[in-house]
């Protein structure tokens, strides 16, 4: 509709006055109108026309949230490594384990009266207070694991496991008793005390603590040789808690090993040829800590042997040395202990084997 004082059809395109004459000098081509900024002020900046209500991000800006999601994936990474961390090794389980000490050892032999009895194997353990023993690692039984304080039925069975694994290799084992190896029983040492038993097998002294049967049952090879593989055992094994970190197995048990001369092995005798009976009772104290535990290892705290029958002279600190069918004791006495020596001084101690603990033959069995 044309206002007052227009023509009906508006102001003609050209004519002077038309709406467009103030637009002419401005032109709004495409490309302008793309590139134009879009603003809406705030109601308070159109009141006060003072700051913008938007304002251009710097580069600062846009990399400030780049930043922030690395900062946060690093901490994660630092917050996941320090839990799998503590949980492989946490300071608990760090200050439950401990350096063993070491090995404590005495050995006693024990000197018979008389001549040592001999007769083949059989007859020896039939007649001898071995007779009713069991036979190999069958004696070396494990009592109940029952938890403790602070240790549960699978760990104290663990304990038991070791203790009597330990047992079996050190006094059963053909290859270790006749001195071929010593590996079965090593593997089974704590690390921290594996310089120790070293020592005691390659350099061996009376010491209380390099004596090698101190650690296991080893006789002279050139000397004695197994005259059956049945060992006769009877024995015992109990669990007590020496602290809230460390379990103690305190294993008590007799073997009773059947022994004749090596020549009279190398010289094909081995079956008829007389054999004697061996007795070696061990007191062994072992203690385990956590990481024992886990990795099926013992910590030997403790050894007492009593052996015979031996002579009190004999030198024990690499083998043992038994007296054989009709072989007597040295009435020398024990070795002699030199106050003035240096060293470590260990008195010789030697016991009497009683004439029970021998095979009561029958006349005419021998």
């Amino acid at each position: 509709m044309a206002g007052p004082g227009d023509p009906p059809e508006g102001t003609p395109e050209g004519v002077p006055g038309g709406g467009d004459d103030d637009y002419r000098s401005v032109v709004f081509d495409e490309s302008f109108v793309r590139a134009a900024r879009l603003q809406e002020f705030s109601a308070r900046e159109r009141l006060t026309d003072r700051a913008p209500a938007v304002r251009d991000r710097s580069p600062w800006d846009r990399g400030r949230g780049h930043r922030q999601v690395l900062m946060l994936v690093v901490l994660i990474t630092l917050a996941f490594g320090t839990a799998v961390y503590l949980g492989v090794r946490s300071p608990y389980q760090a200050a439950a384990e401990h350096d063993p000490g070491p090995l404590r050892s005495a050995v006693l032999p024990l000197a018979p009266r008389g001549s040592v009895p001999g007769a083949a194997p059989g007859a020896l353990f039939e007649h001898s207070p071995a007779a009713d023993f069991r036979v190999g690692a069958d004696g070396v039984s494990l009592p109940a694991a029952r938890r403790t304080g602070n240790f549960s039925d699978s760990q104290v069975l663990a304990a038991l496991d070791a203790a009597k694994e330990y047992i079996v290799r050190s006094s059963l084992d053909p290859d270790v008793l006749t001195g071929g190896t010593v590996r079965p029983v090593r593997v089974l040492v704590d690390p921290a005390q594996q310089e120790q038993f070293d020592r005691s097998m390659e350099d061996p002294a009376g010491d209380g603590r390099h004596a090698a049967p101190g650690w296991l049952v080893r006789f002279d090879p050139g000397e004695v040789a197994l005259a059956d593989p049945g060992i006769r055992v009877r024995g015992s094994l109990a669990v007590t808690e020496a602290g809230p970190d460390q379990l103690e197995v305190t294993g008590d048990h007799v073997f009773v090993y059947a022994l004749r001369a090596a020549d009279a092995e190398r010289a094909g005798d081995g079956e008829g040829g007389e054999a004697s009976l061996f007795t070696v009772r061990r007191e062994t104290r072992f203690r385990f800590d956590r990481g024992d535990l886990r990795d099926h290892r013992v910590e030997v705290v403790q050894s007492q042997v009593h052996a015979g029958p031996m002579s009190c002279a004999a030198d024990t600190a690499r083998y043992l040395r038994p007296l054989l069918a009709g072989e007597r004791p040295d009435r020398s006495g024990p070795a002699g202990t030199d106050p003035f020596a240096p060293g470590r001084a260990t008195p010789a101690l030697c016991g009497e084997l009683a004439d029970a603990a021998q095979p009561d033959l029958p006349r005419g069995s021998r």
